[in-house]
């Protein structure tokens, strides 16, 4: 079976069904999704104009995709690839990536959601290392919940779209300067999201200092429809300005977040953090949290 890769700046209607395609068989296959959120707006709202797609084909068949954001120029392109199910196991995967690090001269860094041991097997055929692991975390919704309590002078209220954007753009920003995904996000990157039927401006909690918003609990409904799971709950996003930090705001958002999850009638919830925040995992574990699963990024050594 011959196979081959094409590089593309943007995609067309058919060729983004055939990827959707590709994209499902393999969360089907490996009960995780091989492709994170951001690169699944994107894919599906037209592409990152910055962005690459390359398809992999085997004869004229779709076998594989992949999807390269060159935008963080300090660390290098970040890459995230799925071959189909009923194309694995035939050198598909070295192929695609092949074409990745030809693409990249080389210097990119391969995230592998669930930790997938495949994924695993081709980083380390091509000589790349475990860099990063992401955790994913959960805990019942039906446990008991600590009361909290808000700083003096915050309250909190919920996001008007048309409105909070811009304040919260900024407060993003700033709360997640060193973080090199989150602290990044464009206005083009909050819109795609508010235009998602997940987005609830209920479940987007801020807290406000007055006017001055001082911190936020973005939370998120995973759908059973959309996730081949019964609905979950998210801690998709808790920021605090960094001139609200060490009041414990953090926590009471975090707390106040899960309260509104609960009131949706979830049984559980869930949220990501990186392996090195020592610090937060402390948080979400005081908070009945315990790790479920992890994504590991690789790079060349």
């Amino acid at each position: 079976m011959n196979a081959r890769a094409e590089i593309r700046e943007r995609l067309d209607d058919q060729e983004i069904a055939g990827v959707l395609g590709v994209v499902e068989a393999a969360t089907e296959a490996d009960g995780v999704r091989p492709l994170n959120e951001h690169v699944m707006l994107h894919l599906r709202y037209g592409g990152d104009p910055q962005a690459r797609s390359v398809l992999l084909w085997a004869d004229s068949t779709l076998a594989g995709y992949a999807h390269v954001d060159p935008t963080d120029e300090v660390e290098g392109p970040s890459v995230e690839l799925v071959i189909h199910p009923a194309h694995r196991r035939q050198g598909n995967g070295t192929t695609l990536l092949r074409a990745i690090t030809d693409l990249t001269n080389g210097r990119l860094r391969l995230w592998a959601h669930g930790d997938h041991a495949g994924a695993g097997a081709l980083a380390t055929a091509f000589g790349f290392e475990r860099v990063r692991s992401l955790w994913q975390m959960r805990r019942s919704l039906y446990a008991p919940l600590a009361a909290y309590t808000l700083p003096p002078g915050v309250s909190l209220r919920a996001f008007v779209p048309g409105q909070d954007e811009e304040a919260w753009l900024k407060v993003n920003a700033a709360a997640f300067a060193h973080h090199p995904e989150q602290g990044a996000w464009t206005m083009d990157d909050l819109l795609l999201r508010e235009r998602e039927p997940w987005f609830d401006p209920e479940g987007f909690i801020l807290a406000c200092r007055g006017d001055r918003l001082a911190g936020f609990h973005w939370t998120k409904i995973h759908g059973s429809t959309d996730h081949g799971h019964e609905p979950l709950g998210e801690v998709y996003v808790v920021g605090v300005d960094p001139s609200q930090q060490g009041t414990g705001l953090g926590r009471s958002l975090t707390l106040a977040g899960l309260s509104h999850l609960r009131s949706r009638g979830l049984a559980q919830a869930m949220l990501y953090v990186d392996e090195t925040n020592t610090a937060a995992i402390r948080l979400y574990e005081s908070l009945g949290f315990n790790r479920w699963d992890v994504d590991v990024m690789y790079a060349p050594e």
